[in-house]
């Protein structure tokens, strides 16, 4: 039986979307593809997830998307964390590891 993948709590594609665009642009496909890169194949972000978390943070003033071009030559979004985002972007990790830690505790039967 293949092993299920974890559900993505809501609010959370935000914190990883954040995170992703720490280093630099970049535009949709490949900000699903490093999440998945980076949680090990773990976590998937389908477009009918990613392209509303992105119009919404980009909305909110926490991401900005500029049209640009592929190297096959398709126009492209291409997003970068606003000032805004990075600020956010602390407030979600405190709040992340808050909750994480909460969820350890009753894990652990405290």
């Amino acid at each position: 039986m293949p092993e299920a993948r974890p559900e993505l709590l809501q609010g959370t594609l935000d914190l990883l979307i954040l995170q992703t665009l720490t280093p630099g642009p970049l535009h949709g496909w490949a900000i699903s593809k490093r999440i998945q890169q980076a949680s090990g194949d773990t976590l998937t972000v389908g477009q009918g997830s990613l392209y509303p978390a992105l119009y919404r943070l980009e909305a909110r003033g926490w991401i900005d998307g500029s049209d640009g071009q592929s190297a096959e030559g398709r126009r492209i979004k291409i997003y970068q964390l606003t000032r805004a985002g990075r600020r956010q972007l602390a407030r979600e990790v405190a709040g992340w590891r808050l909750l994480a830690a909460g969820v350890d505790s009753v894990l652990q039967g405290a």
